[in-house]
């Protein structure tokens, strides 16, 4: 199976950027059989009570993600593929721990389609019923996270023993070349013997939404892992060669997925 963590590294920069002394962002490799599916867990937490609610903004980045606060992991959630940023406020208190599957990997672990996630949020246990009860069972809000991460290993190994990954070879083909080209490629240049119609179909059921849709997304981030080019981009209008029509194209992309201008984001 082609290898997508060996081309794609989803940046979640805004929490970063907007986290402060209060709240601790941080992410872990889970166990090396995982890491073809999953890209990472990760913790976001308060190290103090906040004395205003917290602002959660999630950039776009193509993948399905479960989370849950270890002070309440009956209300565990899943996160379906997002076209844009979404923003959710989490209080002045909170502990959440999440699981980050890479692009189209989700459905190869479970009997699912990612359309039917797709820019929603639902209760795990309507969608995972096993995971939302290991989660609740074996997550104490005191474990460390090393413990954490050990468990969720566990769950996930235990649920691929059961199973036979698979997937399609042409809608891995064409992620790929979409991700090689850093999101450049036209969907009518995308030939993995696929029909444009069922490559639709591939991309609404595996990633869920569009190739175009995704093809966005992944130069979006490209860009994101690159700081001094979207610096210069702005100052040189080098957004021509990353496939934007003008200034104005990328200024409006960048904030549907991001949730802010790029001036916003770079003001120095």
């Amino acid at each position: 199976m082609l290898s997508i963590r060996s081309l794609y590294r989803p940046l979640q920069p805004a929490l970063l950027r907007q986290a402060g002394t209060a709240v601790m962002y941080r992410e872990f490799l889970p166990h090396t059989l995982l890491q073809p599916y999953v890209y990472c867990y990760w913790q976001l937490k308060t190290t103090a009570v906040l004395t205003e609610p917290f602002i959660y903004r999630v950039v776009a980045d193509g993948c399905i993600d479960v989370f849950f606060d270890r002070n309440r992991p009956q209300d565990a959630a899943i996160m379906g593929f997002a076209g844009q940023h979404t923003a959710f406020g989490l209080g002045t208190a909170f502990h959440y721990t999440g699981i980050r599957f890479l692009p189209a990997m989700l459905p190869v672990l479970f009997p699912l389609s990612a359309a039917d996630l797709s820019g929603r949020t639902f209760d795990l246990d309507a969608v995972w019923p096993s995971l939302a009860a290991f989660v609740q069972d074996r997550m104490p809000p005191l474990l460390t996270d090393n413990v954490v991460n050990r468990f969720l290993d566990e769950c996930l190994l235990q649920h691929m023993a059961r199973l036979k990954p698979a997937s399609d070879h042409r809608l891995l083909e064409a992620v790929a070349l979409i991700l090689e080209q850093s999101g450049s490629a036209r969907v009518e240049q995308i030939r993995t013997g696929a029909s444009p119609r069922q490559l639709r179909r591939l991309f609404a059921h595996y990633i869920g939404d569009t190739p175009k849709t995704f093809s966005k997304i992944v130069r979006f981030q490209k860009l994101l892992q690159a700081d001094p080019m979207l610096r210069s981009m702005r100052q040189d209008k080098r957004f021509f060669d990353s496939g934007y029509y003008d200034q104005a194209h990328f200024i409006r992309e960048f904030r549907q997925l991001y949730g802010l201008t790029p001036g916003e984001v770079f003001r120095d």
